[in-house]
């Protein structure tokens, strides 16, 4: 039985994607920690990890506002993952020496530089695309400057923080090239030029769990379930919910609409065909669903295609952007420009998508490859054989 210690950012987009490798390694017995916060801990406890409790930086602070990855704010973006990273390093540093380290590549700085620390092997999870020299992120959705003051003040900072840790330099860290092996929790097909990926990334397709701690849903009636969520991070659009609720207002449709932490008393009328909540158990929800009116982050479109669920994807993001492109690239939806949607656009998108029988069969072609990616078990055939 090895100890493997799993971190991951205080964020449902990547807390998430772990959650089914965790609990497969436990029931293959081996001793799975876990460092997360309050808002996580209850899903991570579901997987039979031990919970290792921290408090992230973020968490509990109206003051900040989640930053866009490209332009000044990408240098913000690091500016508060390196805040987070001193405040996690500052609590987990007295931890136990693990066997392995499994980490969210993206985000979770610490990890990389926790596992380098206890000289163990490294497992990176990757819940989004991925690049190489044929497809970029960069290079494709955002924008920046990299000869910026501002970036450039930030990379000189972030260098010298990470030669103080001996975690290398900047670049070489930054690509995580210390990891043994690295996880992509989408299928190949998925991915931009996914054929060129030959070394570097696995892709072993969502790892899904099912979070019996969210509790479950049924719909209510006979009538076609529609889910309409902006995810956790982007979903203060109190405008948008508005034409949702005028839109489907008298529509032959359930329509379950999570909100956040919208105010609900600055949507106005709420048809009776509609229910409102703040968070909802997703996977439950999307079990029923015949449309997914989403944000178009990664773990909900994969968790949307697990299920063979059409798509209309209004990204808020340039990482959602370039998820939603390919949703539409792919005949798994369509897309709608968020500054431009309407009751009538967003209501016609709804059923163009619930009755096109081609989305249908590229749905199905596309589940059948997230199968044949392995998924959890495959995943944890990984992480075993870098465990020997």
């Amino acid at each position: 039985m090895a100890t493997v210690a799993f971190f991951a950012p205080s964020a449902a987009g990547h807390v998430n994607p772990t959650l089914g490798l965790a609990a497969e390694l436990v029931r293959r017995g081996h001793r799975v920690t876990y460092a997360t916060t309050t808002a996580y801990a209850e899903r991570v406890a579901e997987t039979g990890a031990e919970v290792v409790p921290v408090t992230s930086t973020w968490e509990g602070r109206d003051d900040i506002e989640t930053p866009q990855m490209h332009g000044k704010e990408l240098v913000r973006a690091m500016n508060l993952l390196l805040t987070e990273t001193k405040a996690m390093l500052a609590q987990l540093s007295g931890g136990e020496r693990p066997d392995m380290v499994v980490h969210d590549g993206p985000m979770c700085w610490w990890g990389r530089i926790l596992a380098g620390r206890w000289q163990v092997p490294s497992v990176e999870t990757w819940p989004n695309l991925v690049s190489n020299e044929h497809w970029s992120m960069a290079e494709k959705y955002t924008t920046f400057n990299p000869l910026s003051p501002g970036f450039l003040f930030m990379a000189v900072r972030l260098s010298r923080f990470l030669r103080k840790q001996g975690a290398g330099g900047l670049e070489a860290f930054m690509r995580g090239d210390g990891a043994s092996l690295r996880l992509v929790t989408l299928p190949r097909a998925f991915q931009y030029a996914g054929e060129t990926f030959t070394d570097r990334y696995d892709f072993v397709g969502p790892l899904l769990s099912e979070r019996g701690s969210q509790g479950g849903w049924e719909p209510s009636g006979d009538l076609p379930v529609m889910l309409v969520s902006l995810g956790t991070a982007y979903n203060d659009r109190p405008e948008f919910y508005r034409t949702v609720l005028r839109s489907a207002a008298d529509r032959p449709w359930q329509v379950v609409l999570a909100i956040g932490e919208v105010d609900t008393e600055a949507l106005g009328a709420v048809p009776a065909n509609v229910e409102i909540h703040r968070q909802v158990p997703q996977l439950a929800v999307l079990r029923h669903a015949r449309v997914f009116v989403t944000h178009a982050g990664m773990g909900g479109t994969m968790e949307g295609l697990h299920f063979e669920v059409p798509m209309v994807a209004i990204p808020q993001m340039a990482e959602q952007r370039a998820n939603a492109d390919r949703i539409a690239e792919l005949g798994l939806g369509t897309v709608l420009p968020p500054d431009r949607i309407t009751t009538d656009t967003l209501w016609n998108a709804v059923e163009d998508v619930a009755s096109d029988k081609h989305v249908r069969e590229r749905l199905a072609w596309m589940r059948r490859e997230m199968t044949a990616a392995g998924g959890v078990p495959a995943a944890a055939d990984a992480v075993e054989r870098v465990l020997g």
